[in-house]
């Protein structure tokens, strides 16, 4: 396998590690609570379910889907682009439903990126953002993952140091890992950028609603103009524990689009057509589920806070998305943010997500996950104290068998 050109730029999967840590503390008998995957454990809609299950077995549903999307599904998207952020969009240019907006953005690279053409993708950052570019055979150079102006200063040196020049930029917030929202001001900002460069804007939107304050993420798109350099990627995973069903969205610049849906008409014929006329009742329905979701996992939020600050591990509270971003404790920071992961499956039945999973300035911290409820939440950090209140003090000495082996 490793005389393969793609998998050569693909370095060892790091969350494999923990997981297979993971399945063999399970197959010992533990009781593993996994807060590492961002794997919603809500259920989907009861409406959306119904007509799911009203959709499928008939004759014409069960035939080849649309690459691209059904007609009705990429007017639900439109309608919700008006609708919440004041967008206007063409379904039949603008719109191209996806299998995810992972696989969007796999796509997308697929049909953008010539051999050794440069992106810039921020470091934390979702694992796709950077290797769907490097299986493309891109390049890719990290900048700043959170919306200050140091993002701005790493996006001019690239710019004036790269070559070939870069040919776009990828932005995710909510942030996925770190859970940093960005403002309208800063979208404005990166938009004026990306045209006075002439580079694209790839936004990764997925978290749109898991916002926890009065203000909700806003949308590049919002910028007026910004729909000339920028594509921006949604999906149905979170917002409604769509996860399994895969179902997305790239909205958009039209030749990005454009590109986009002429590699997908190579590969797929789209979703499962029974999955798009759900996802559209979905967007097309009320948002008494969203609100749901929301104020569970803002709970969940707030028990993790809480009881793992009580526990001796304090977690920043996230305004937004599903996950916390917690520096190692300082206890523990002899230990890589893998061996601390590593230290928790075997000592206190608790997996969460190695920060330098997420790329090399994710180390030092980890992300959990808010996708257990707030009792296992609470046992988690009822063990987390049993094991700290064991541990032994000379932590330089400290490592997990699995790191020893």
């Amino acid at each position: 396998m490793s005389d393969f050109y793609r998998i050569k730029r693909l370095p060892p999967y790091v969350f494999e590690q923990v997981n297979r840590l993971k399945a063999k503390a399970r197959a010992g008998g533990a009781d593993i609570i996994d807060l590492g995957m961002g794997n919603p454990d809500l259920p989907a809609p009861k409406h959306v379910i119904d007509k799911l299950v009203e959709t499928a077995g008939r004759p014409r549903t069960d035939r080849y889907s649309a690459s691209k999307g059904i007609a009705g599904l990429r007017r639900a998207q439109a309608n919700y682009y008006q609708r919440r952020f004041d967008v206007s969009l063409d379904p039949d240019t603008q719109i191209v439903a996806t299998l995810g907006s992972k696989e969007g953005f796999a796509n997308m690279a697929q049909a953008i990126t010539a051999p050794g053409d440069v992106m810039l993708v921020p470091n934390p950052s979702y694992p796709i953002h950077a290797f769907g570019f490097l299986m493309a055979g891109g390049v890719i150079r990290s900048v700043p993952a959170d919306p200050t102006p140091k993002f701005f200063e790493a996006l001019e040196r690239a710019v004036r140091h790269s070559i070939p020049k870069p040919i776009g930029v990828v932005v995710c917030y909510p942030s996925n890992p770190t859970a940093t929202v960005a403002s309208l001001d800063f979208y404005k900002d990166l938009v004026a950028f990306a045209k006075r460069h002439e580079i694209f804007v790839l936004s990764d939107l997925a978290y749109a609603e898991v916002y926890f304050d009065e203000e909700p993420p806003p949308s590049v798109l919002q910028v007026p103009g910004a729909i000339d350099v920028t594509v921006e990627f949604t999906s149905m995973s979170k917002t409604y524990s769509m996860a399994g069903w895969r179902m997305g969205f790239a909205v958009g610049n039209e030749r990005l689009c454009a590109a986009l849906a002429r590699v997908k008409s190579y590969l797929d014929y789209g979703a499962f057509t029974p999955i798009q006329v759900a996802a559209a009742t979905a967007l097309n329905g009320p948002d008494d589920c969203i609100k749901e979701m929301r104020a569970i996992y803002k709970k969940r939020r707030d028990v993790m806070v809480e009881s793992f600050a009580q526990a001796g591990w304090p977690i920043p509270s996230p305004s937004a998305s599903m996950f916390a971003w917690a520096p190692v404790p300082e206890r523990f920071a002899s230990l890589s943010s893998l061996e601390f992961s590593s230290l928790l499956i075997e000592k206190a039945d608790l997996a969460v997500a190695p920060g330098v999973g997420f790329g090399e300035y994710g180390e030092g911290f980890l992300r959990l996950a808010l996708v257990e409820n707030e009792q296992r939440i609470r046992q988690a950090a009822r063990n987390l104290r049993r094991f700290f209140d064991s541990a032994d003090h000379q932590l330089h000495n400290v490592a997990p068998k699995a790191m020893r082996a």
